[in-house]
């Protein structure tokens, strides 16, 4: 389970939604504990034998059905034994588990608040009541046991918004898992239904997607600590080579390059666990600014397929995958960076102009009135050391957003600055992690993950090298940043993105 999150029925499950380790479960028993030893259910012998039926069916569960709803699980011996319920299923055992406790719940209050008589018409309205002889009908049997066919119940006993309800909960790590149970359990995870409804309920999980090779990309999940390898890239030399950028939107990673002649956008699903390419922008550009903000996202300037600086901005929506052309800026300009602060698109920096020379500037763009205002000095500058390098050597401004402020990692001096909305001034804050080595910021990753924020990156060295993942919460105080992860790996970071769904 997230940690700070509340679970399906308020007291009742609170004890089991801590960290994911103090949600221990085990092979269904007739006699089923709460953690806190609060309460005790007696699971009748129908309910055992549906148990049982269920075990069965999860030890059927195989890895294939897993591979192609979450990317491959990078782990080492030791977590690989940790792990092991994974393949076994176990994550559906708990979320069964969980729906037999709150049917059991549900069974008892209605008991003692509507009789004895009033409970057996409630459970005949709902299709639970047992024959004569206490032995399923042939229909319960199927529906328990989760038949491939069925998409009306999803968990023993419960309807589909409360089964969906429960399974939200879950972490998104264990989505291979759930959907390696039956067809409907596959439909709602490959549909895209479950983050749907993840989204409308506010639970959110942060995954940290980067390419540390030219067509492989690797993801980290913060909450888990599980490194992921995405399926490889199949696309030719020339997209390979070319300047490319990357951003996460909804449950989709974009990342944009050229092939030859044009540009060319690839594509990964979240919930197929794949590549695709062939959806092309209204303008297709390079080098732009962009951003997201939940299943939307924001493109703006860049570089068109002859070179030319552009002005204008696209808005993509996930959801049905179309693009909208949006009103132009007040200046072109390309290599500048895009956030989202406040509910407002804003661009920074960049180079534009007949000269190319390097904007100071950033812009506004208001979603609701559909325009764009001109912010002077937003860009965070260069320090003294970088003045007197061409415009298109040093990398895109470095800024992150959390808790809608704008931060922003200074590679030169290897400071992290704040940027005052009032004053419309950068403050520095404090250090950078000693060991984030960049090339004039190429190679450097800087992003906002949740609450805080992250830094990619490893020491400049000859050989194989690593990479590491630091992190730092700014509503904890000046700049203390924690090791989140550290792997063997290239040491240079291509591109980054991180994925909140």
């Amino acid at each position: 389970m997230l940690d700070g999150r509340s679970c399906v029925v308020p007291g009742l499950f609170s004890s089991s939604c801590q960290a994911d380790n103090n949600w221990s479960f085990m092979k269904f028993m007739p006699d089923l504990d709460m953690t806190n030893g609060k309460r005790h259910i007696d699971i009748d012998d129908e309910d055992e034998r549906m148990l049982r039926k269920v075990n069965r069916r999860l030890d059927s569960c195989y890895q294939g059905e897993m591979d192609s709803v979450v990317p491959q699980i990078d782990l080492d011996d030791d977590q690989r034994k940790d792990f092991e319920p994974l393949n076994n299923c176990r994550i559906v055992e708990k979320a069964v588990a969980f729906s037999v406790q709150f049917s059991a719940e549900q069974s008892q209050l209605s008991l003692s608040i509507f009789g004895d008589e009033q409970q057996k018409e409630r459970q005949l309205d709902d299709g639970n009541l047992m024959n004569s002889n206490d032995e399923p009908s042939d229909e319960q049997k199927e529906r328990y046991a989760g038949d491939s066919s069925d998409s009306s119940s999803l968990l023993p006993r419960m309807n589909r918004d409360s089964s969906i309800t429960c399974l939200s909960r879950c972490s998104r790590s264990d989505y291979g898992s759930l959907a390696s149970l039956n067809r409907s359990f596959r439909n709602i995870i490959r549909s895209g239904e479950l983050y749907a409804w993840r989204r409308l309920n506010g639970i959110i999980e942060h995954w940290i997607y980067f390419s540390c090779a030219l067509l492989e990309w690797e993801a980290y999940d913060p909450i888990r600590n599980r490194w992921m390898h995405l399926p490889r890239m199949a696309s030719n030399e020339c997209f390979m080579c070319s300047d490319k950028e990357s951003l996460a939107v909804g449950t989709e990673l974009l990342v944009f390059g050229r092939e030859l002649q044009s540009h060319v956008i690839y594509r990964y699903s979240l919930l197929t666990n794949s590549w695709e390419s062939g959806m092309r922008m209204n303008f297709p550009r390079c080098l732009f600014g962009s951003a997201s903000l939940g299943e939307i996202a924001i493109l703006a300037g860049g570089c068109d397929s002859e070179g030319h600086i552009l002005d204008s901005a696209e808005l993509y929506n996930s959801e049905n995958q179309t693009w909208e052309t949006l009103p132009s800026m007040n200046k072109p300009r390309k290599m500048c960076s895009g956030v989202f602060m406040d509910g407002k698109f804003y661009v920074i920096g960049g180079i534009g102009g007949r000269e190319s020379k390097l904007l100071t500037c950033g812009e506004e763009y208001n979603i609701q009135t559909r325009t764009w205002k001109e912010i002077p000095n937003m860009s965070p500058g260069r320090s003294a050391r970088g003045s007197e390098m061409p415009a298109t050597a040093e990398a895109p401004p470095l800024v992150a957003v959390v808790n809608n402020e704008l931060y922003a990692a200074d590679y030169a001096d290897m400071e992290v600055k704040k940027y005052n909305k009032d004053s419309k001034l950068w403050i520095t804050m404090g250090r950078l992690p000693e060991r984030a080595a960049s090339m004039n910021g190429w190679g450097l990753a800087f992003r906002a993950c949740g609450n805080r924020l992250i830094v990619i990156g490893g020491p400049r060295s000859h050989g194989e090298g690593f990479i590491e993942l630091n992190s730092w919460v700014p509503s904890e105080g000046p700049p203390q940043w924690n090791l989140l992860a550290r792997k063997q790996s290239g040491n240079f970071v291509y591109n980054c993105a991180v994925m909140g769904c």
